[in-house]
């Protein structure tokens, strides 16, 4: 029987082990590990774990598959911790939401014979914690995979059956281009929600301005709910995609802005263009 190691029982990890159990993937035993020994227990309460440990070392032991789904940063902590000791031939993966610097990580710290699989599941909720995890979380998501230069054909087909099983649609892409193209469809739209947010709320009219929020308001703003530590991350681990993305649409903004003001055309044909899209 293949040991499934989990390396962090929140939202994506408890998802992930969900999944798997609904998905009754055979002679699987789905080991899970948190620093927050109650977030552990959760998951196996909710069904998403065989067993828990406390102890990382003894999670790994024995282990065919380790996934650290954890934020981006600690995944360097994580490797180096775990690193001397993972077995020759385990295949470990990640879900983190930036790629480049965590096979970067994987190249320079896992030992030789280790196979990394660099992971990323296009799906989440602003739910952090095992609560809200969901066996269906993945299921009709893109699951990017990255896979180091060293990894064998063998560890990677093992990712790609672990991601359909769960019900997600295995995309291969380069490290690099993943993070350029998921800095501007998935990194930038939270940082605009955290913009819009905190622009609004400190201004002195918000808590009147906060009577009038409705539906378009709460759309824009939800992924600035998210996990603070993960988007966090996510900047410190993408900053030049980000930074890219962020000069882009500042370009856009102020054009909208002098628009506004001088060319209704120009703003008209801004709103067709996108509405065509």
């Amino acid at each position: 029987m293949d040991r499934l190691t989990i390396i962090g029982m929140g939202l994506i990890g408890t998802s992930f082990g969900l999944a798997l159990k609904k998905a009754r993937v055979r002679n699987i035993e789905i080991v899970g590990h948190d620093i927050e020994p109650t977030n552990s227990l959760k998951a196996q309460k909710r069904g998403a774990l065989d067993r828990v440990e406390r102890n990382i070392f003894s999670a790994i032991k024995g282990s065919k598959v380790i996934v650290l789904a954890i934020p981006v940063m600690a995944i360097k902590e994580i490797m180096e911790l775990i690193g001397p000791y993972i077995e020759e031939g385990t295949i470990v993966t990640d879900t983190g939401s930036t790629k480049l610097q965590v096979i970067n990580w994987a190249n320079e710290i896992l030992p030789d014979g280790i196979n990394f699989i660099g992971g990323h599941p296009m799906a989440g909720r602003e739910i952090s914690g095992p609560d809200g995890a969901d066996e269906n979380l993945f299921s009709g998501a893109v699951y990017a995979i990255c896979p180091s230069p060293t990894a064998d054909k063998f560890a990677q087909k093992y990712v790609v059956d672990l991601a359909e099983a769960m019900g997600a649609k295995p995309y291969f892409v380069s490290a690099d281009e993943h993070d350029i193209y998921v800095a501007g469809i998935s990194h930038l739209p939270f940082m605009l929600s955290i913009g819009l947010m905190n622009t609004t709320a400190k201004n002195p009219a918000w808590r009147e301005m906060s009577m009038l929020a409705a539906s378009g308001y709460r759309d824009i703003s939800r992924l600035a709910s998210g996990d603070p530590i993960m988007h966090r991350d996510i900047c410190l681990t993408n900053q030049e995609g980000i930074v890219y993305w962020i000069d882009e649409i500042i370009k856009q903004l102020y054009e909208f802005r002098n628009n506004i003001r001088d060319n209704p055309d120009g703003l008209e044909l801004s709103f067709i263009q996108a509405w065509e899209s």
